[in-house]
């Protein structure tokens, strides 16, 4: 599998029976057939003996016969370095991560449902209000017939069901229609937020209730090491990876996982990573420099698009500037931007627009991407992972998110891929304290360690992610990592 998706990312999936098919012209043995399904599948432990014996023999063979085709192509492809340092030293860290778990406190979970189901029923009350009429919010047919044959919305769409489209980029272009529409910008905002509270409270408040483990007391995810193509880790059952950092919802979420008797949770948390990536591959001397002095990122860029001084910077300038910062990382466009600000597109146009004069080197360093990726089918990060882009070369409606997609991955890769090697050297570095490596959330890294050697090992830990860039790779921004600790992982991060 890592071979695999060392090789291959991007391309397809590395699962064991979909290589075996693709590279060996061999359909295994479906699990399904063995169990069955419905209210008549069985565990493994039934099967008949002659039936277990082939398919976990089965799994032997091709997995036997997948390393040998792959092994002698790694170094063919270059990405032997890729593989040997970054994927396969990975597994018995995670694992150990895996069988650790965290703690998480059931009835703070329990009260914290009880809060957003009243939430909920808040919002269902001004949802119909603002409509005039109740209805079921969590209906996509009575919403979009409300707001496009009743509030008189234009553009709506309607699928194979008759129903209109209310996915959560039809409203949120709807609720930039304040000038417009200001009932429906209005309801097509709330009925966002009704959704979010509603998402935390399934996904979270109520399912990670179940997924305590009684005999640990601890939820144990799982990690994906081959589940995004830019290198970045996946975690499921439960996935912990999008708990929501930037909303107080998700900040509340993080209260009820908590640390042992006697112990604290520790979080460490790369600073800006990604912005500091792009500083570096585009060369953007403002950047750099903002960087090396400390100076505040996003404040600095309202100063120099707006032409606001850092003195007299307000919130709402610089949260601007952030949503710009972050939206060009991703290639976003006029469009997704007037979407996360809520604004109207010619003014989010406009600022990129202008993003791109002050700082021309970004968008000299995305044409040159996107012109690496048409010829060559990929691109690669500053570590030699290779993010192949398939769909690069293709129009319509999939080019655009090809094109973002290419733009990001070497930015994002590198982050996970600097993410990745302080993890591969942690246990080194923290093999005297008494701790543990708990959880990794894109750029952070948690542990739990003993009460009194929490400097101790936010030293340690610290020194091990700032210098975790390859000496090969001189990175021409400093890596920034901020710790916190507390009880639990809200006070923590």
């Amino acid at each position: 599998m890592l071979m695999s998706y060392a090789m291959y990312s991007g391309q397809h999936n590395h699962g064991m029976d979909a290589l075996s098919i693709r590279y060996l012209g061999h359909q295994p043995i479906a699990i399904k057939t063995l169990l069955g399904s419905g209210k008549g599948q069985i565990t493994f432990d039934r099967v008949a003996i002659d039936d277990a014996v082939r398919y976990a023999a089965e799994d032997a063979d091709v997995t036997l016969r997948l390393w040998q085709a792959f092994k002698p192509n790694l170094h063919r492809v270059q990405v032997t370095t890729v593989y040997e340092t970054l994927e396969r030293p990975l597994v018995p860290v995670l694992a150990e991560m895996e069988m650790a778990g965290i703690r998480v406190d059931g009835q703070v979970l329990s009260r914290m449902s009880n809060a957003f189901a009243q939430k909920m029923a808040g919002l269902e009350a001004e949802i119909q209000e603002i409509a005039g009429e109740p209805f079921n919010v969590g209906s996509p047919k009575q919403l979009g017939e409300i707001l496009f044959d009743r509030m008189g919305v234009e553009g709506g769409e309607k699928g194979k069901t008759g129903a209109y489209a209310t996915g959560a980029d039809v409203l949120e272009d709807i609720a930039t229609l304040e000038d417009v529409n200001p009932k429906a910008a209005r309801l097509a905002a709330t009925v966002l937020d009704w959704r979010q509270i509603s998402k935390l409270k399934s996904t979270y408040t109520d399912a990670l209730q179940q997924a305590i483990n009684p005999e640990t007391g601890r939820v144990h995810t799982s990690y994906s090491i081959a589940g995004a193509n830019t290198g970045r880790l996946a975690s499921t059952d439960p996935n912990l990876q999008n708990i929501p950092v930037r909303t107080e919802e998700g900040r509340r979420i993080r209260e009820a996982f908590v640390a042992g008797p006697g112990l604290r949770l520790v979080s460490l948390d790369y600073s800006q990573i990604e912005l500091r990536i792009l500083a570096h591959v585009a060369d953007i001397p403002e950047l750099k420099q903002a960087f090396r002095e400390g100076i505040d990122i996003h404040a600095l860029t309202a100063s120099e698009m707006f032409g606001v001084p850092l003195s007299e910077m307000t919130p709402e300038v610089r949260r601007r500037a952030k949503a710009i910062n972050f939206g060009v990382i991703y290639g976003i466009s006029g469009f997704g931007l007037a979407r996360n600000l809520r604004i109207p597109r010619a003014e989010a146009q406009g600022f990129i627009d202008r993003y791109f004069e002050r700082f021309p080197g970004i968008k000299t360093y995305m044409d040159a991407t996107v012109a690496f990726a048409r010829e060559k089918g990929f691109v690669q990060t500053l570590f030699g992972r290779k993010i192949h882009t398939p769909e690069i070369n293709a129009k319509g409606p999939t080019a655009g998110f090809a094109r973002r997609a290419a733009i990001n991955a070497p930015i994002q890769g590198a982050a996970a891929d600097i993410i990745r090697r302080a993890m591969i050297r942690m246990p080194e570095a923290t093999r005297d304290l008494p701790a543990k490596m708990l959880l990794q959330v894109h750029d952070e890294l948690l542990f739990e360690v003993a009460e009194g050697e929490t400097d101790r090992l936010i030293t340690a830990a610290k020194d091990t992610m700032e210098g975790a860039a390859h000496p090969a790779v001189a990175l021409r921004v400093h890596l920034a990592v901020e710790a916190g600790q507390g009880r639990n992982w809200a006070e923590a991060h």
